[in-house]
Parts: structure tokens; C-alpha cells; sequence
């Protein structure tokens, strides 16, 4: 069994096997969605095929939606999809044990993002100027919105992307800002740009970045002041806040077996043309979150009848805040970068540590936890609850602290600064009083020595500040003594890592004790965790 239409002719085969297959008419919906296409998506990646995906294939089957996803991404389109017929494979990992197989088709087209490839960007022109179209979604990291550089300047394609205009814009955020100028273009029809990666105010981000595009264009001659005003009236072009939470590790061993027992043979790491590993299918937990701003100029698709929450923007805010802030993923950063440093391979595993199940719940329940805001949809109780209970536990989800530590520069500002400046701004409260989230700061300055906890050499988690800040933990062995202020304050201090200066924050010191103890010797970091956990 592959993942190809014609396979799927033989459907006894499948369900034998196993396997839910689709229920509606797949050439009609693509054919359906070439005409007029209504949702195009940015970002081909796992949380995409095993939420998004899954959740218009649920439409399609219930007949509620007649047209499938356009999708958009790298090199691995060509490879995962294209290849495929645009068929994908979710494995749904229940708590329980038991699984569920999901083969998908809601993906009706897909597209490589590449403005210099006249088929795919002629067809990606076509789209936004369809009448048809009215949200375009994204899943592309945090790092993706990023125009600048550490030191606060444009990045040399940026600055080319604004020299030459949006004829063939090299950036990503150029190649959307010019898709962008073609909807207005071509009447200025509306549109939402919905952001639906794990930042706080994600879609004022998104707005931030387009609109930068705009002003830049517009200056050096390249568009009108109307595009500018498009791009800032919500009422044809709106950028729509959102929440989004589905744990999707990468594709695991096991599951590869399992599949492979029961006659799938999809089931090997492809390489793309740049040499990057990708599956044909995904795995993934079963609880799911999705709120979104409901503010679309033109219509949206029907999720909320598959469980996604529509709601307004100060919801949709402390929905988001709730978990990027307090009761998930602090928590799982916490995880990373200690299981790292102590030789975990799996979240679920660290889990039956007992210094590590207490450092979350005592980082959610005592430090995090007094400035959670309730958004009303989500209770933060039971959400936390089921995190510490339910979801990491989960002995059935391979995902790796390694995965979790990915870019960890580009997530501290929300996952911990914001908790402490909200401390900060508290008449009740005290930053000073905060020990486990500095703990964890300290934690990720050790663990950017590349030494685990039994000063074995480990391989860092991939993150674009790694070769600005590895140099300066080079300079720094087991068993010094330190102080390390001199070096270690260019980067306490840096508000683009933490969202503030640790040093105004009145918590730098305290960091630079908790990393001078853990570089001690070999298990230094196990007794400082200890030490401070339990005292």
C-alpha cells in the first residue's frame, strides 16, 4: 500500500488493514478547488497535515465543505506531495495506546513558494487574485516573521526585497507581500491573512511584516500609497490572531514498524533537493486546540463546525497567553533544554523523573500560574491539568527534547519574559521572588556549552543565534569559577532573547549563580536542579 489515488482503488485492502480512507469525491474537489480556490496555506510541515489537514478533510467528508487546502512550501512539495498525489498519512497516538490511521486528501494543490519559477508563481498569482479566496494561513515557525537580524538590521535579502520591488522578491515575507500586491492589484478584494504559529499577538506580527514591505515599496517607488492603506485596513485586508496547540513530533521509529506490519510502504525519510529529511506521514496526539479572531472580509471557511472556536481578539489573546506563557510552552521548553543536559531522548520519559515533574508543576502551578488569564472558552485548570497528566506523560508520543529545543533563542522572550514582566508590572507581585524560570535560563546558558550533565559532548538543537553565542561558551570549561558577568552580560542583557534586560529585571544575577554552580563539574546540574528545587 501507497500513496497514490490509484492504490486506494482497492479499498477492502486499506480498511483491512486498518485504515480510514476518504470519504468524498477526490477529483471533483480538486477540480472544485483549481476554479475557485478559498484557502491557501503557507508552511507544508506536521502540524499542518495532522491538524489543519485533518480538519478539512473532516468538512469534506461531512459534505459541509466542496473544496480541499492549496498548500505552499519548499523543496519538500515536490517530494512529499506532488509525488504523492497530494495524499498524506496522519497516525493519531492515543493515551490509551491504541492508534488510528488516517489517510488524507483534503490537500487539492500544492505549490513551491519560489518567485523565480514562472508555473508555480504564475498559478500563486492566479490564486490571490481569485475572488473565491478568503484566507491564506500559516504554519512557518517563529523565526519566519524575522526581517531583522540580532542586532536589530534588515536582513540582506530584506533590504534586496526592498531595493528591487515585488517582481521577483527573494525573502519569504517578500514573496508574500508581493502576492499580497496582487490581490490589491487586482481590485483590492478581501482577504485574511491568518497567522497560526506559536507567538504571542501572532497576527499583529503578521501585520507588522507586511506592512514593513508596504512602507518600504512604497518608498522606493514600487507601489502606491493605496497599497499601503490595503495592507492597513482591516476591513479588506485583516490579520486575524490566533491560538494553536497540537503536539506533532517527528516521525518515530516505531510508528515506521508498526506501518510497515500492516503492508504500508511509505514509510522511509525522503531527501529533498537541498538535502533536508521529510515522511510521507505524520504522527501526533490526539487533543487539539485552534481559536482564531473571527474577522475575515470575505468569507471564511466552515471550521467551527469541526471544532475550531471563532471568537474576538481580546479572547483569542488570553487563549494564546494562557498557553505560550504559562501552561504549555514554558513547561516544555523547561523540559528541553534540562533534558538535553540530563540524557533524555523523550518528553514521556522525563516525565518519570521526579526533579522534572516537579520542576514544571512547580514553574505552571507556583510561578506561571498567578498571572494566567482565564480566557472563558479554555478553563487554564483543566488545560494545565491534562498538560502535566495527560499530554507529556503520554508514553505513546515520541517526541524528543531535542525537538522542543529547536530555536530555543527565539522563544524565551515569550515563553518566560512575558511572565516576568507581568510580575514586574504587578503591585501584588514580585519578580524577585521568581527561582525555577531563572533556573531554566541559566539551564539554557550550560546547555549552549554543548556538554551534557556527565560533560559528554551532545548536539545542539539547530537555532539561528548558535553561531553568535557558542563562541562565547567556548571560553568557558567544567570546573571554572567564574564570575562570568563579562561574558555573560552582552547576552542577559539582550531584550531580543529574553523581551527584556535581565539585568533591569533584577534577575541577571541571580542566573549567573545558577549557571556558575552548574558548571561545577560532571552532575553540577543535576544538584543545582535539586538544590533549588526543593529548597
Amino acid at each position: 500500500m501507497k500513496l497514490k489515488l490509484s492504490e486506494l482503488k482497492d479499498k477492502s485492502k486499506w480498511e483491512e488493514a486498518g485504515f480510514n480512507l476518504p470519504l468524498h469525491d477526490i477529483e471533483a474537489v480538486k477540480e472544485k478547488t483549481l476554479e475557485s480556490p478559498q484557502w491557501v496555506h503557507f508552511g507544508a510541515g506536521n502540524i499542518f497535515r495532522a491538524f489543519l489537514a485533518k480538519v478539512q478533510q473532516d468538512l469534506l467528508d461531512q459534505s459541509v465543505s466542496d473544496r480541499g487546502i492549496v498548500v505552499v512550501g519548499g523543496d519538500s512539495i515536490e517530494t512529499i506531495y506532488q509525488d504523492r498525489d497530494n495524499l498524506s498519512l496522519l497516525v493519531t497516538l492515543k493515551v490509551d495506546g491504541s492508534i488510528e490511521k488516517n489517510v488524507l486528501a483534503s490537500i487539492a494543490e500544492s505549490l513551491v513558494l519560489d518567485s523565480a519559477n514562472e508555473r508555480y508563481w504564475s498559478r500563486l498569482k492566479e490564486i490571490f487574485a481569485s475572488p473565491s479566496l478568503e484566507m491564506a494561513s500559516f504554519t512557518i515557525t517563529e523565526k519566519g516573521y524575522n526581517l531583522k537580524d540580532p542586532q536589530g538590521n534588515y536582513l540582506p535579502e530584506v533590504t534586496e526585497d526592498f531595493r528591487e520591488g515585488f517582481k521577483a522578491p527573494k525573502s519569504f515575507m517578500g514573496k508574500l507581500s508581493a502576492l499580497v500586491y496582487e490581490r490589491y492589484r487586482r481590485g483590492a478584494l478581501g482577504l485574511a491573512l491568518v497567522s497560526m504559529d506559536n507567538m504571542s499577538s501572532n497576527g499583529a506580527r503578521l501585520h507588522e511584516v507586511v506592512a514593513d514591505y508596504a512602507n518600504n515599496w512604497l518608498i522606493e517607488g514600487h507601489v502606491d500609497k493605496g497599497f499601503v492603506d490595503y495592507v492597513n485596513d482591516p476591513s479588506r485586508l485583516a490579520f486575524p490572531w490566533t491560538m494553536i496547540d497540537k503536539i506533532t513530533p517527528r516521525p518515530d521509529d516505531s510508528v515506521r514498524e508498526m506501518l510497515k506490519e500492516v503492508g504500508f510502504e511509505d514509510v522511509e525519510d525522503l531527501v529533498t533537493a537541498r538535502g533536508s529529511f521529510v515522511s510521507p506521514f505524520v504522527n501526533a496526539e490526539e487533543p487539539q486546540y485552534l481559536v482564531v479572531e473571527d474577522s475575515f472580509p470575505n468569507g471564511r471557511p466552515s471550521l467551527d463546525k469541526a471544532g475550531i472556536i471563532f471568537t474576538d481578539r481580546k479572547t483569542v489573546s488570553k487563549a494564546e497567553r494562557m498557553k505560550v506563557t504559562t501552561c504549555l510552552n514554558p513547561l516544555h521548553t523547561s523540559l528541553a533544554v534540562f533534558g538535553c543536559l540530563l540524557g533524555y531522548n523523550l518528553i514521556s520519559e522525563e516525565m518519570k523523573d521526579e526533579d522534572l515533574r516537579t520542576l514544571v508543576e512547580k514553574i505552571g502551578y507556583e510561578e506561571a500560574f498567578p498571572v494566567v488569564v482565564n480566557p472563558g472558552i479554555l478553563d487554564p485548570k483543566d488545560f494545565i491539568k491534562e498538560v502535566l497528566e495527560v499530554r507529556f506523560p503520554n508514553p505513546f508520543i515520541p517526541d524528543s527534547p531535542q525537538r522542543i529545543a529547536t530555536d530555543t533563542s527565539q522563544k524565551l522572550a515569550i515563553r518566560f519574559g512575558e511572565t516576568i514582566k507581568a510580575y514586574k508590572a504587578s503591585d501584588k507581585l514580585d519578580a524577585g521572588d521568581l527561582k525555577l524560570i531563572p533556573l531554566v535560563l541559566a539551564a539554557w546558558l550550560r546547555y549552549l556549552m554543548g556538554l551534557d550533565d556527565r560533560d559528554m559532548v551532545m548536539e545542539l538543537s539547530s537555532d539561528p543565534m548558535l553561531s553568535e553565542l557558542t563562541p562565547i561558551f567556548s571560553k568557558i570549561s567544567l570546573g571554572d569559577k567564574g564570575p562570568f558577568t563579562e561574558l555573560l552580560k552582552p547576552i542577559l542583557s539582550n531584550e531580543a532573547i529574553f523581551g527584556l534586560d535581565l539585568y533591569e529585571a533584577g534577575l541577571a544575577g541571580r542566573v549567573e549563580t545558577y549557571f556558575m554552580e552548574m558548571i561545577e563539574g560532571t552532575g553540577a546540574v543535576r544538584r543545582t536542579l535539586q538544590k533549588y528545587l526543593y529548597s
